[in-house]
């Protein structure tokens, strides 16, 4: 046998190759049935994806309000300012309000369907650039691969929602890699941003947990603290200033989601002064106290 040397990573060819690199991290999946899901001006750092077994669904954007059909799958990315509800009992103009319990094995879904939201929810994060895209509400039509995929899905979550096989997590990352296939182009545009703003949000997320100034991040580029603050805007739609705030509770957010920490060790391990000021920017980006989002209560 000839053995093949200095061949960098046994690759034959001298073709480059580029591939993005896309972090795909999952937050939680459920399967629940929802009685009630008044929702208003939820906004998280982190993308969900939501689909509903039954008609009753709505999301609202804006001015745009989506009935929620359950031939299609609803994709809402990071920091989309969105409301929903469940029309056979909605109650409340205002605040987070959800009520309903985990679906499992022992229920009939046909027993359920009248009276109660058949609700499939995914949150999710894909790291920098991707959590960075523009603000929406996004429909995709199910394809035969993704009813097929959801069908595996929600009858294992009948049956285990605690710890999942490594199974169920490959066949749960193909399904939410499908369903982004089919977003358009124009939503990814982040991807080509300047590299001189790539390297600032880099260094961000590396040093997240630092205080970080403007002066600071625009000595990284060689540039005057304002001309970067332009650039910035013009690259990313928000001011750098919000960008950190954002990131800061996106993994505040990870953190709640995995630890047991308390808010103020939260706080002070992503560099804000106290528990006051992060609470109030908290609220500010995701539209709930930091103890309203450790609660859970929300889908």
């Amino acid at each position: 046998m000839k053995l093949v040397k200095n061949i960098e990573l046994g690759d034959p060819s001298s073709n480059k190759q580029n591939f993005i690199d896309l972090k795909l991290k999952l937050l939680c999946c459920r399967y629940w049935l929802l009685d009630l899901w008044d929702c208003h001006d939820m906004v998280f750092p982190f993308w969900r994806l939501y689909w509903n077994k039954n008609q009753g669904g709505q999301l609202i954007h804006h001015d745009n309000t989506y009935d929620m059909d359950p031939d299609y799958l609803y994709i809402i990315p990071p920091f989309t300012s969105f409301s929903s509800r469940f029309t056979k009992k909605h109650i409340y103009n205002s605040g987070i309000h959800v009520s309903g319990r985990q679906f499992n094995s022992n229920y009939e879904e046909k027993d359920y369907e009248e009276n109660y939201l058949i609700h499939f929810f995914i949150h999710f994060n894909l790291g920098i650039p991707f959590d960075n895209v523009y603000p929406g509400i996004l429909k995709i039509e199910l394809t035969d691969y993704l009813k097929n995929r959801l069908t595996y899905l929600t009858e294992r979550l009948k049956i285990e929602n605690k710890d999942f096989k490594l199974t169920f997590n490959l066949k749960l990352q193909a399904f939410i890699k499908e369903s982004l296939t089919s977003i358009g182009p124009e939503l990814w545009k982040t991807i080509n941003i300047d590299d001189r703003v790539l390297k600032v949000i880099r260094f961000i997320e590396i040093n997240i947990e630092k205080k970080l100034s403007n002066p600071d991040l625009a000595s990284l580029t060689n540039m005057a603290p304002n001309s970067f603050g332009r650039l910035f805007k013009q690259e990313m739609t928000i001011t750098l200033h919000r960008f950190i705030q954002n990131r800061k509770i996106a993994k505040a957010c990870d953190i709640f989601e995995h630890t047991n920490k308390t808010i103020e060790d939260v706080a002070f391990s992503l560099g804000f002064s106290d528990r006051y000021h992060f609470s109030r920017v908290f609220k500010l980006v995701t539209g709930l106290t930091p103890a309203n989002y450790k609660s859970g209560k929300y889908t």
